[in-house]
């Protein structure tokens, strides 16, 4: 009985990790880099409207509630860019490699991904350094509500 209850503990335990295991960064380091970097525009807001980061009402960037592994531009009734809302017609998703890269260069990465020169994001704020993009990514995908 004893190993029994060992076993399911470290199951429950081990669950959040298996959530997120295509993410490689930090979620712990990932929360602060979001809470410096992010949460002026973006929200986390889940399914039942707890907020689990960012401010309530938030409105000038989507909520990134379940962005791990997400189409890009689907969230329902937000105002995407035409840039960006051009992905929304393909089968792209929000993988680690594409989150990151479009952090890192939002109008570049939109450039090479929709083949358009002229594509712009509206998106202005970049996050410079690759490892914080990474654990960004990381910490959003532990919060849950991807694509399983």
């Amino acid at each position: 009985m004893t190993r029994f209850a060992i076993t399911a503990a470290a199951i429950m335990l081990a669950a959040p990790a298996f959530a997120q295991s295509d993410a490689s960064g930090d979620a712990a380091a990932g929360e602060q880099a979001f809470n410096r970097q992010c949460v002026t525009c973006h929200n986390v807001v889940d399914d039942e409207g707890e907020v689990l980061a960012g401010r309530p009402n938030m409105r000038t960037g989507p909520n990134l509630y379940g962005v791990a592994g997400r189409s890009i531009a689907s969230i329902e009734d937000f105002r995407y860019g035409p840039g960006i809302s051009q992905l929304a017609e393909t089968d792209m998703v929000w993988t680690e490699e594409n989150f990151v890269a479009y952090l890192q260069d939002t109008t570049g990465w939109l450039r090479e991904a929709t083949g358009d020169d002229r594509a712009r994001s509206r998106m202005s704020w970049r996050v410079r350094n690759p490892e914080d993009a990474t654990n960004i990514y990381a910490y959003l995908a532990s919060l849950g509500g991807g694509a399983e």
